[in-house]
């Protein structure tokens, strides 16, 4: 498949992976701010919205092994973010849940990443902003 180059030098791929990096390193910065790493607000927002989800379940989510989870869930329990319990489907299986301070924090690190992406985008008109989601929308939705 062909790449178009832009004046700049760089095919729209490198450019849209430019701004997913970017993105993801003002992501990083905030919530550095919180001491939560990447992978560890992404687990916690993941808890929130469920409100309760099996280990397995969060690593299928999350796109890393098991082992990993267990261990972002263990930094995560040792703040008292989440908790674990029994499955209420499978005594044998442990479901993680949020704690009070969980959602507190979940709810801050979202408007956090709310505001670093719109100073991101800060520079572009209504228009291109409505644009460029009508444009990635097209392309995430091909999964």
């Amino acid at each position: 498949m062909h790449s178009h180059s832009e004046p700049g030098g760089e095919s729209t791929s490198d450019l849209l992976m430019m701004a997913a990096r970017s993105l993801r390193r003002s992501f990083g910065e905030s919530m550095a701010a919180y001491d939560v790493t990447p992978s560890q607000a992404r687990a916690l927002r993941v808890v929130a919205e469920h409100g309760s989800v099996r280990l397995s379940a969060l690593a299928e989510a999350l796109r890393i092994a098991p082992r990993s989870a267990t261990e972002v869930v263990d930094a995560l329990e040792q703040r008292s973010l989440v908790a674990r319990e029994p499955d209420p489907a499978d005594r044998r299986a442990t479901s993680v849940v949020p704690t009070e301070a969980g959602l507190r924090l979940g709810a801050v690190l979202d408007e956090a990443r709310r505001t670093a992406t719109a100073e991101r985008l800060a520079v572009l008109s209504d228009a291109d902003r409505a644009e460029l989601s009508r444009i990635l929308r097209l392309v995430v939705d091909q999964e």
